[in-house]
């Protein structure tokens, strides 16, 4: 008995040691709006790679390229700021553009995001669903260092949605 029970606070004392030594967790932020514009309108806002800077008003502006049969962009924040992006995928029959970020000045990593548009519930109105999946910036174990934590990588997404889907709804539903 006296046995088991020694192999049993090992694997405890294991099991914990484990589980505080796994690294970051994954994060996730996800935003829905609705416009009142109908759905192709604002996806052929949405899908464009290449015209982010005209709706998103913290973004100054996009360089777009290819590489291969890659297509990339720069943005350049109007804080001085900017990251580069690889396209994933842009599925028109879905409304829905995929997309990652290679590089930055954002306080994360590992960065997914998706954009999707769908009918809204009402005739003439449409649902714009944003969400991003990433790693706090700081990849090891605590102490993390100011700034590079989970709340931080989290905060910085939500003022990116809240603020581009705020004004994506303005420019949908101002356009003629």
């Amino acid at each position: 008995m006296k046995r088991i029970l020694a192999l049993l606070a090992i694997s405890l004392g294991l099991v914990s040691f484990t589980a505080a030594a796994h690294g970051p967790s994954p994060q996730k932020v996800e935003k829905t709006i609705t416009i009142k514009a109908d759905p192709a309108k604002v996806w052929a806002i949405v899908k464009d790679f290449s015209a982010i800077h005209q709706w998103h008003p913290g973004v100054a502006s996009t360089k777009v390229e290819k590489v291969g049969d890659d297509t990339f962009r720069t943005l350049t924040f109007k804080n001085g700021g900017n990251v580069y992006e690889k396209l994933r995928s842009i599925d028109d029959a879905s409304m829905k553009i995929k997309y990652e970020i290679v590089s930055g000045t954002l306080p994360l990593t590992d960065y997914n995001a998706t954009m999707t548009v769908t009918p809204g519930d009402n005739p003439g109105e449409t649902k714009v669903i944003w969400m991003a999946r990433f790693y706090r910036l700081y990849k090891l174990n605590p102490p993390i260092p100011e700034g590079q934590d989970d709340a931080t990588a989290i905060s910085a997404i939500t003022g990116i949605f809240d603020s581009g889907l705020a004004n994506l709804k303005t420019v949908a539903e101002s356009a003629k």
